[in-house]
């Protein structure tokens, strides 16, 4: 079965950083594109960012692009969010999620991932 373990997240001020990171277990990580969703309080959970299986594709909300980047390690079976700039709009309960290979749904719908971390949460006072 595949776990997903999120760490990283914490409360900071506006304009650090702050980097995320989701260990998956129990299945082959390059089998699977892995997401970062939030959720804040009172609202829906969002699409954050995204990767391919191999690290070549990367995919950002609006919100986002140009202050956080998503990556991944293979080799250490983990992805990483890396957040700069930090907003207190940010704040929220970040989520990692994995996606198959074989699935075609676009990488932002919720649906389309098979399996979620715990989450993380992350505060950015003002």
């Amino acid at each position: 079965q595949v776990q997903l373990v999120e760490s990283g997240g914490g409360l900071v001020q506006a304009g650090d950083s702050l980097r995320l990171s989701c260990e998956l277990s129990g299945r082959t990580f390059s089998s699977y594109s892995m997401g970062w969703f939030r959720q804040a309080p009172g609202k829906e959970r969002e699409f954050v960012a995204a990767i391919n299986w191999g690290g070549s594709s990367t995919y950002y909300a609006d919100s986002v692009k140009g202050r956080f980047t998503i990556s991944r390690d293979n080799a250490k079976n983990t992805v990483y969010l890396q957040m700069n700039s930090l907003k207190p709009e940010d704040t929220a309960v970040y989520y990692c999620a994995a996606k198959g290979l074989t699935d075609t749904s676009p990488v932002t719908r919720k649906s389309a991932y098979g399996y979620w971390g715990q989450g993380t949460q992350v505060t950015v006072s003002s």
